[in-house]
């Protein structure tokens, strides 16, 4: 191999040279196939140590063969990256498709809804009369990012519902976000006090690039919603007189 080769982006390349890039100096390229990746960029090449230890650099009738002087080995890079070449390139295969745990590393970042947690009675409750928890934020969410060029669509889904009673039972787990009265599925029993009560929920999702066919994010991420604070208390039975 006779040269090293990169592409830079033009303003990338403008920068070095020049020390700062201007609006003139971005290209735009027609828009490209589904599927492929296009972009304009400055084609760069710079000599490689032959086996013979020389070589070929920019002379002022052309590219000219040298002895390599110094401690040098052959493949090493010689010489300054020199200007090449500059337009439109399909670069698909240097850029494949994200991988599932790309996708993941940005799933983990996204701004998912943090779940609010219901309860019931909305007020103080009564020991003996269990405390109905529930959600009613949201339990998908749908988020369209950019990947490298690629049109990532990320379907979150809430899968588990952590709720932390703030009593010592700790936490009860659901596969639903619970329902109001009269078809409660979570609810939880206290004795007389003050409780705080939060919900995590564990997210997973599926993905599609560029609208391709949908695929398992590898993992999931949690989110905490706002704690609810309320009391209950204790019921006592009172004697009256009916005649009084």
């Amino acid at each position: 191999m006779t040269f090293a080769w990169r592409l830079l982006d033009r303003c990338l390349a403008a920068a070095e040279s020049d020390g700062y890039c201007s609006p003139t100096d971005v290209r735009q390229c027609p828009p490209a196939e589904l599927g492929r990746v296009v972009g304009f960029f400055v084609v760069e090449r710079r000599s490689i140590v032959q086996g013979d230890y020389t070589a070929v650099v920019d002379g002022p009738d052309g590219p000219t063969v040298v002895d390599v002087e110094g401690d040098y080995q052959p493949g090493d890079p010689y010489g300054d990256w020199r200007y090449d070449s500059e337009g439109c390139f399909d670069i698909t295969p240097l850029n494949p498709p994200p991988s599932s745990a790309e996708v993941f590393s940005f799933f983990q970042r996204l701004p998912l809804p943090q779940l609010t947690t219901q309860h019931q009675p909305p007020g103080d409750g009564l020991t003996g009369l269990p405390v109905i928890f529930y959600t009613d934020s949201p339990t998908t969410q749908t988020f369209t990012v950019d990947i490298r060029g690629f049109q990532v669509v990320i379907e979150a889904t809430a899968e588990q519902f952590t709720w932390h009673t703030g009593d010592a039972t700790g936490q009860i787990t659901s596969s639903d976000p619970g329902r109001p009265y009269p078809e409660e599925t979570v609810e939880h029993s206290y004795r007389s006090g003050t409780y705080t009560a939060h919900l995590t929920v564990t997210w997973g999702a599926t993905f599609t690039v560029n609208g391709g066919t949908p695929a398992d994010v590898p993992g999931t991420t949690t989110t905490d919603g706002p704690p609810v604070t309320f009391d209950v208390l204790q019921a006592r039975t009172v004697l009256t007189n009916p005649y009084d």
